[in-house]
């Protein structure tokens, strides 16, 4: 019996199970945003966007410095960037429900010309950010796994999805402190 084949099949990812997950966060941001009522808001709160996007900024240089690692065949920096990014997005997603658990809803000014170019960038970030999610979850399995043939073969589309979502929340957050 071929040993590294039984691993392979191992090393297939829990799909449903990561799209579940990705489908309730969505589903609960939702309710957070939309539907939660808020209450006092302290005055911190006001950092929490610089600090979401300080999250979002160290994701995305580190996807491309961990991308520029691995065709370098340096494994080992590409696994310290790429977990460091993860570990930001992670820490982005429980600052960002933190932020909206007390602010709610952030309005774009109406009047302003730029705003259906916000509401694209905006509507295209929160689709792929829900595409990410499991697709990132994936391909962080499969490289624990150790099963690095399917590992690379899902991170070729899960890096640009993850890498736009990243750049679009600083897009976002600049164009609402800028323009909002």
């Amino acid at each position: 019996m071929n040993i590294s084949v039984k691993a392979e099949e191992v090393a297939r990812p829990p799909w449903f199970l990561f799209t579940a997950v990705s489908v309730c966060i969505a589903i609960f941001l939702l309710w957070l945003i939309y539907f939660h009522a808020i209450g006092v808001q302290p005055g911190w709160l006001s950092v929490m966007p610089v600090v979401n996007c300080i999250f979002n900024s160290i994701s995305a240089v580190c996807l491309v410095l961990g991308y520029r690692a691995i065709k370098r065949k340096n494994w080992r920096v590409h696994k310290r960037f790429m977990l460091t990014a993860a570990s930001s997005s992670a820490a982005f997603l429980v600052t960002y429900v933190a932020y909206h658990y007390m602010h709610g809803d952030t309005i774009f000014n109406r009047s302003s010309a730029i705003r259906p170019f916000y509401l694209g960038i905006l509507a295209s970030h929160i689709i792929l950010s829900i595409v990410s999610l499991p697709l990132i979850l994936a391909t962080l399995y499969m490289a624990l796994s150790k099963s690095f043939a399917q590992h690379k073969r899902i991170a070729r589309v899960t890096l640009p999805i993850w890498l736009y979502v990243s750049v679009t929340g600083v897009v976002v957050f600049l164009l609402l402190r800028f323009f909002g």
